[in-house]
C-alpha cells in the first residue's frame, strides 16, 4: 500500500454516503436545502409518521448532515455545516440535482402548502 493511499481518510465520506442511502433521507435533505425545519413539516410534506421521521432524521444528525435545535417541545433540524470539503461538494452538488426532480418538487410544494403560520404550535 503507498503511503498517499494509508493516509487517505474516506471516513466522512463514507459516513455521508452510508446516511444518504435512502429515499427518504435524500428528500429530506433536498428539503432542508430550503432552510431549518420543524418534524413536523416533514411529516407534512412527506407523508411520515412522527416515528420515522424522527428516526430517519437522527441517522442524518449521526452522520453530520444535519444539526437539531430544541425550541420547547419543538425539534427543528438544519443542515451542519460540512468541514469536509468532499462532503460539502457532494452535498452541494446533490442539492442542485434535486431541483431537477419531479418527486422533490412535489415535496417542497407540499412543504409550502404545509409551512403556514404557527404550523408547529
Amino acid at each position: 500500500m503507498s503511503a498517499a493511499v494509508a493516509t487517505l481518510d474516506v471516513r466522512s465520506a463514507s459516513r455521508l454516503f452510508k446516511a444518504l442511502g435512502d429515499e427518504t433521507r435524500l428528500r429530506m435533505v433536498a428539503l432542508l436545502s430550503h432552510g431549518e425545519l420543524c418534524v413536523c413539516h416533514f411529516e407534512s410534506a412527506l407523508g411520515l409518521t412522527q416515528s420515522n421521521t424522527s428516526r430517519q432524521l437522527a441517522v442524518l444528525k449521526n452522520a453530520g448532515i444535519v444539526d437539531a435545535r430544541r425550541d420547547g417541545s419543538w425539534v427543528y433540524y438544519q443542515l451542519a455545516p460540512q468541514m469536509d470539503e468532499v462532503c460539502k461538494a457532494q452535498l452541494k452538488a446533490l442539492v442542485a440535482a434535486f431541483s431537477k426532480r419531479d418527486v422533490l418538487r412535489e415535496d417542497v410544494e407540499r412543504l409550502l402548502r404545509s409551512r403556514g403560520p404557527n404550523a408547529c404550535k
